[in-house]
């Protein structure tokens, strides 16, 4: 079985490994990863693999390597558990690797791996969800988009219950990310708009941004001072500690909440700063599902998320260019590209096995 190794010191470092294949218990099933997806969201699973623990979710066994978690499709290959036969397939949680061992059980209409090491961390991600055999493009897109943009639906589903912080404008940093343009996406979607959305990227990114028509306005981050100085929340995904720092200093007291979410700009990121403004809280996604689930009740967030991501989905070939590539061994160059920011906004990258 071939996997691909980071480095947990240096996160741009990678390696290809060849590992024997560990026999079944009794309960568990042999997962063949088939296609899943490299985007920022996965550097940033890299570079918060520790303070939030990504890293536990597949265990290497060696020190100072870690597995990438990746969203994907999987086929069972073989099984010792009643509740997976041979040939189902299953989307969700995986490490960039040719195989993944689960023990599978069932929670309602999802398989929960319940594998005793993954008991203690977010359920969320140790669900996984039957799924019909369909294209390669409608896997691909679902593998890139599915991820991203719940996030950025949860994200507008919490700035609606938040009432934006009373601000006036939010200001959505890396606008040019796929979660960040799903965000002013379903900003956009309001009727009547709550608050001006403002897309802040890089010169080179402007025009992409411009082009999506979500944004009230499009701002570099070399014309941060330019941004008016209304009530405002600044949501964060690229964790950039020049462009967070100039940013609360412009706004100051008008920052009425600043919102981490990602880190795709990772090699820019200081964990400890002295800011202007409101201290920067991070966004966790799978606390606002469940905060849903106790307000609505278990299946209601998850449908609205699922209607979300392919409302946005079905209009993306306006925005995204899905580029597949052939076997286990073109992810290192992929991720390379990606965690380098060298990968252009408009290309999604799949892998398939």
């Amino acid at each position: 079985m071939r996997r691909m190794l980071v480095d947990q010191s240096d996160i741009t470092k990678t390696r290809m490994e060849d590992v024997p294949r560990q026999d079944l218990e009794p309960g568990q099933v042999r997962l063949q990863i088939e296609r899943f997806a490299v985007t920022a969201n996965n550097v940033t699973y890299a570079a918060s693999g520790f303070a939030i623990g990504y890293w536990k979710f597949f265990p290497t066994g060696i020190d100072g390597q870690g597995l990438l978690p990746v969203w994907g499709f999987a086929e069972v290959v073989e099984t010792r558990s009643e509740l997976l036969e041979e040939g189902a397939r299953l989307y969700g949680f995986y490490p960039l690797a040719e195989e993944l061992i689960i023990t599978p059980e069932e929670q309602g209409p999802v398989i929960l791996d319940a594998s005793p090491h993954r008991a203690a961390l977010p359920v969320v991600y140790n669900r996984y969800v039957r799924a019909k055999a369909r294209s390669a493009l409608d896997e691909g897109m679902q593998s890139l988009l599915q991820p991203l943009l719940a996030t950025s639906y949860l994200l507008s589903d919490w700035l609606q219950d938040q009432q934006f912080f009373g601000a006036q404008q939010v200001i959505v940093g890396s606008a040019s990310s796929k979660t960040g343009l799903g965000l002013c996406l379903y900003l956009a979607e309001l009727d009547p708009r709550p608050v001006q959305v403002i897309g802040l990227t890089s010169a080179g990114n402007k025009g992409f941004v411009e082009g999506l028509g979500a944004c009230d306005a499009v701002v570099t981050y070399d014309e941060i001072e330019s941004l008016a100085k209304l009530p405002s929340v600044y949501v964060d995904m690229a964790g950039n500690a020049e462009v967070k720092q100039r940013l609360h200093a412009h706004l100051d007291a008008e920052l009425r909440h600043s919102c981490a979410v990602g880190t795709s700009h990772w090699d820019q990121f200081r964990p400890k700063q002295d800011l202007a403004g409101p201290k920067p809280q991070f966004f966790f996604a799978p606390s606002q599902i469940e905060k849903r689930r106790a307000d609505w009740g278990p299946g209601v967030i998850e449908r609205q998320i699922g209607a979300a991501w392919q409302r946005v989905a079905e209009r993306a070939d306006d925005w995204l260019d899905l580029r597949e590539h052939q076997g286990i061994d073109s992810a290192e160059a992929v991720y390379a590209d990606v965690a380098a920011g060298r990968a252009q906004p408009r290309d999604g990258h799949v892998i398939a096995l």
